[in-house]
Parts: C-alpha cells; sequence; structure tokens
C-alpha cells in the first residue's frame, strides 16, 4: 500500500502565501507524475499543477505565475507553493500520484485533502 500525507493547509487572508507538502510512503519503486488537485463547495474536482518525475511542470490558466509546484524525488514528496492568494483560491487540496509498485504496477493513489481557506 502507498499512503499520500498532506499538510501546510489552514486560513490566510487575500494576498498571502501557503505552501502544501505531500509525502508518499509504502511500497514505492517509483513515483511519475505528482500532482496537486483542489475542490471548492458546489463544484468539482479541478487540476491545479502537475510535476514529472522529471520536472516538467503544467499548471491550471487560474494559479499560473502565483503557484509553483515542485518535488523532492528523494524524499517522495511534492510541493506547491501558493502566492497572492485569492478567495476563489478556497478549496480542499489533494495530493495525487501516480505510483510504480515494486511489482512494476502502476497505480494512482491520493492523499485525503487539506483544506486552505483565503479570506477577503
Amino acid at each position: 500500500q502507498v499512503q499520500l500525507v498532506e499538510s501546510g493547509g489552514g486560513l490566510v487572508q487575500a494576498g498571502g502565501s501557503l505552501r502544501l507538502s505531500c509525502a508518499a510512503s509504502g511500497r514505492i519503486f517509483s513515483i511519475n507524475t505528482m500532482g496537486w488537485y483542489r475542490q471548492a463547495p458546489g463544484k468539482q474536482r479541478e487540476l491545479v499543477a502537475t510535476i514529472t518525475s522529471g520536472g516538467s511542470t503544467h499548471y491550471a490558466d487560474s494559479v499560473k505565475g502565483r503557484f509553483t509546484i515542485f518535488r523532492d524525488n528523494a524524499k517522495n514528496t511534492v510541493y506547491l507553493q501558493m502566492n497572492s492568494l485569492k478567495p476563489e483560491d478556497t478549496a480542499v487540496y489533494y495530493c495525487n500520484a501516480e505510483v510504480m509498485t515494486p511489482e512494476y504496477y502502476v497505480m494512482d493513489y491520493w492523499g485525503k485533502g487539506t483544506l486552505v481557506t483565503v479570506s477577503s
């Protein structure tokens, strides 16, 4: 089994910053793409940013220039640095990882989420 544990969420004023972390542990041979998704109340889950094992990144248009995704492959950890936060960034943020197990199965895992609340 693989576990993803997010941390770093909280309450922040508009214009402020937060850094989210997500550490993967368990039966991991390697991790391909890691990413952050979010789900606001009453809305569907949406992609925020992804990063490949080689460091290639992709961002949703709504966060480009404000959020930065990066990872530490040695620690199986992905981060999301969020700057210039807006009230519309309020959501539960979920970590996702595409994991190759020691048996060479590729499986998708999700964390339980961390709440980010941005006050106006």
